[in-house]
């Protein structure tokens, strides 16, 4: 993939479908959905406040997918840069509280990578240059 704005919001689809799933796997593990039922998750209130900073949260990414194919090259790299380190330091940090799940430690790995990829991939995004149109040789005559 050459342009760099499609294979960016192509990672964070695929970043994007991983939380998803990982979050529905959840729902299916009977223990935490117990929790979730109670309103508190791994000592974690899970009330409105919480809710709202979850969506927040999720947010970003979801606004990275459309961000990435409209944003200008430096703002697109930057929020790329942010949004993805944001994410792998948060994604990172899940994975030391409590005990996680086999499932769980397996779509963050899954996710981590992805983000740092998105970083990298911005990190060293160059401008695009577009080829001076071709000029037709010039007729012997």
């Amino acid at each position: 993939m050459k342009d760099m704005r499609a294979r960016l919001s192509t990672l964070w689809i695929f970043a994007m479908l991983n939380y998803l799933y990982c979050d529905i796997v959840g729902l299916m593990d009977s223990g935490q959905l117990r929790q979730f039922l109670a309103g508190r998750v791994g000592g974690m209130d899970i009330g409105q406040e919480f809710l709202l900073g979850a969506s927040v949260l999720m947010e970003l990414p979801i606004a990275m997918i459309v961000l990435s194919r409209l944003l200008k090259h430096r703002a697109n790299r930057l929020a790329n840069i942010v949004v993805g380190s944001v994410m792998t330091v948060v994604q990172t940090a899940t994975l030391f509280t409590g005990s996680p799940a086999a499932y769980y430690v397996f779509f963050s790995v899954i996710e981590i990578a992805c983000t740092v990829l998105i970083v990298r991939c911005a990190w060293t995004w160059r401008v695009e240059t577009i080829a001076p149109a071709a000029r037709p040789a010039p007729t012997a005559g």
